[in-house]
């Protein structure tokens, strides 16, 4: 295996852009791709741009007649059928729209093969990780399903055992119901819980169906989960099940979403807590999967405070040059930032928070403690059926 990472980026992925009024701006992917460079980080990896998934990828998750949806909804915006999801508020449908998005599920499929292939140790498409796409239905700002399309890629090439690990603010219900009933993938998801989020599922009690049942695994944070709350969720679930499958890759998804100034959610986690959850995502590729290791991108509505400063740092992780949270940010890229926006651009790659402390769950839990119990849940409920304990 080479060792060398790679980041998927085509230039083009920015044409993924519902107008003016929406939250997901693709400024966001922009600007994210000019800090990276900025560091320097990109003369660490290799910048990769994959050709679009086509109808035999896209069909690996998706119906053919919802690929033909999208494509007609791609030509003539105006007639986009609203039964698949089209045309409605969230997923506006725009010229160009099948295309730009086979081109980031394109990414996310190529950043997969490179991994399995032995091309590259880590692979990161930030442009990636539209989690909420459904098999016959676009969802929650997510036309193509591009996780799950890695995911049944490394299947189709001779996987069998496939860690999901999200952690984005909202559920990650595409891909749970594209292996819902596939004992060779694990899904893990911590979100905010679905009394109080889009898209209202999520709950530990969904589990998996038939011989895979115990297969997902669903943490439900309770509203204002701020970053010692959110570590030791993510502790106390994701590393023994990890450690219990022993995957032969893991796949991650980064949503910057869960951050206090986010617009669209309900949680207070920091910068520094999302940096040392990629680490640990790292990590646990190097320990339980040979370091095979695709990470993608996710929601994320705060476009110039957060966005670029968390994936930046997902970068950096994997291409083995951690940028240190004190890091003053480049002025050139501020005055980029001020002159694209006219915000003005965060000065530190960091909240002040790190190191970022937290309790793991060997020191005693509280049971009536709301964090406490979304961890109980989610262990009680998936835990006995993989032979761990609760």
């Amino acid at each position: 295996m080479s060792g060398r990472a790679q980041l998927m980026w085509d230039e083009a992925v920015t044409g993924y852009d519902f107008g003016p009024d929406h939250p997901m701006d693709p400024v966001r992917l922009s600007l994210t791709r000019s800090l990276v460079d900025a560091f320097g980080l990109d003369r660490e990896v290799s910048v990769v741009a994959a050709k679009p998934a086509g109808d035999s990828t896209l069909r690996l998750v998706h119906r053919g007649d919802y690929v033909e949806a999208v494509r007609a909804a791609s030509a003539e915006p105006s007639a986009a059928d609203g039964a698949y999801g089209l045309g409605t508020a969230d997923d506006p449908a725009f010229a160009g729209m099948h295309e730009v998005s086979a081109l980031i599920a394109g990414q996310s499929v190529g950043a997969a093969e490179a991994v399995w292939r032995g091309e590259a140790l880590h692979a990161v498409n930030f442009a990636g990780g539209l989690h909420h796409a459904m098999p016959g239905s676009a969802s929650g700002f997510c036309i193509y399903n591009d996780a799950s399309l890695a995911i049944a890629r490394l299947l189709e090439l001779g996987a069998q055992r496939v860690a999901y690990v999200d952690v984005d603010v909202h559920h990650g219900d595409g891909v749970q119901a594209a292996f819902w009933d596939d004992l060779r993938v694990l899904t893990v998801s911590l979100h905010e819980h679905p009394r109080t989020l889009f898209p209202q599922t999520g709950w530990p009690e969904e589990t998996g169906a038939g011989s895979a049942e115990g297969s997902a695994v669903n943490v439900a944070l309770p509203a204002g989960t701020g970053d010692a709350g959110w570590l030791r969720a993510f502790h106390s679930v994701v590393p023994e099940l990890i450690a219990d499958f022993r995957p032969q890759v893991l796949v991650t998804q980064h949503g910057a979403d869960t951050h206090f100034e986010d617009p669209l959610a309900h949680l207070a986690v920091s910068l520094d807590a999302q940096r040392a959850v990629q680490v640990a995502c790292h990590e646990l590729a190097h320990e339980h999967a040979e370091g095979r290791w695709v990470a993608l991108g996710g929601g994320g509505y705060a476009v110039v405070e957060v966005v670029p400063r968390s994936w930046t740092h997902l970068v950096g992780i994997a291409a083995g040059r951690e940028v240190a949270p004190e890091t003053m940010i480049p002025e050139s890229w501020r005055q980029e930032v001020f002159a694209r926006t006219r915000q003005s651009a965060p000065r530190r790659m960091t909240d002040g928070r790190w190191p970022v402390e937290w309790k793991d769950w060997e020191s005693g839990y509280d049971p009536a403690d709301r964090l406490d119990q979304a961890v109980l849940a989610a262990r009680r409920a998936v835990f006995p059926l993989r032979g761990l304990l609760a």
